[in-house]
């Protein structure tokens, strides 16, 4: 039988990902941790396993904060996978859509930032854009303003949508004026 697994190796591979969300769901007090079944298709004598990573963010969206995590080490992730611009850009969305921890946040922030001052601006960056936006970027805007790459048209992107949350937004991240400088 011909086996298609389209989960990763090593610290990305299906039986890494649910030992990891186990010692997750202990440290987080997850009460029912779940399965994380991974998807099997047999067609003849073909097996696809698809990405477990589907069922991580299912669990996100139930709320799980243990799934959480590990959807946070996804986007921190910069190697590539099978779907792997699929199935970041719906982690990023789930993560959006649920409640997150201050060092979740936290983290998120960091990696949005860091991704766009390198100009790493791959397919999956608007959703983390838009997770930015919800996490809020303050403390990060005056070493984004310092650091962006301004020769990148892509990076330059994200940058303008940044600044026009900033300025309409006063909240998200207040305007430093001269007098604040002094």
């Amino acid at each position: 039988m011909q086996i298609r697994d389209y989960n990763g190796k090593g610290d990305w591979s299906a039986a890494a990902v649910q030992a990891r969300y186990a010692d997750h769901a202990g440290r987080h007090g997850v009460e029912a941790p779940r399965p994380l079944a991974l998807k099997v298709h047999e067609h003849g004598d073909v097996r696809w396993i698809y990405p477990i990573m589907d069922a991580v963010i299912e669990g996100i969206l139930a709320g799980d904060p243990a799934c959480a995590v590990i959807g946070v080490e996804f986007i921190e992730e910069d190697r590539k996978f099978p779907f792997g611009a699929n199935l970041k850009a719906r982690t990023a969305r789930a993560l959006r859509q649920s409640t997150l921890s201050d060092a979740l946040s936290i983290r998120i922030r960091r990696r949005v930032v860091d991704m766009l001052i390198a100009g790493n601006t791959p397919r999956e960056y608007r959703e983390y854009a838009k997770l930015l936006r919800k996490t809020g970027f303050r403390e990060l805007w005056p070493r984004l303003e310092a650091a962006v790459p301004r020769m990148n048209r892509h990076a330059m992107r994200y940058y303008r949508y940044f600044e026009a949350i900033q300025r309409r937004t006063p909240a998200v991240c207040p305007v430093v004026t001269a007098s604040q400088n002094d």
